[in-house]
């Protein structure tokens, strides 16, 4: 069975190894079939790399490394500080 890829936003980037990725997809609402948005944050291992706040990553389900950390950061799609 493939492993999840989800695409998403960093959020908070405090800890060591871990950033907070904020996942958005759109849901529609099964009577009035209006569309709108919901959030998830995910807790992701970063390996060691640096990731700023709102830079945009892939990340991929893994085994669970803590209580809430069950994510890693695969690849950064947009960087801030990418030169």
């Amino acid at each position: 069975m493939p492993k999840k890829k989800l695409q998403g936003t960093i959020v908070s980037n405090k800890m060591e190894k871990t950033v907070v990725v904020k996942v958005e997809r759109i849901k529609e609402h099964p009577k009035y079939e209006k569309r709108y948005k919901v959030f998830k944050k995910y807790k992701a291992d970063t390996g060691g790399k640096k990731y700023e706040i709102d830079d945009k990553v892939t990340i991929e389900e893994c085994r669970p490394m803590s209580r809430d950390k069950r994510w890693k950061v695969v690849s950064g799609i947009e960087m801030k500080n990418e030169k």
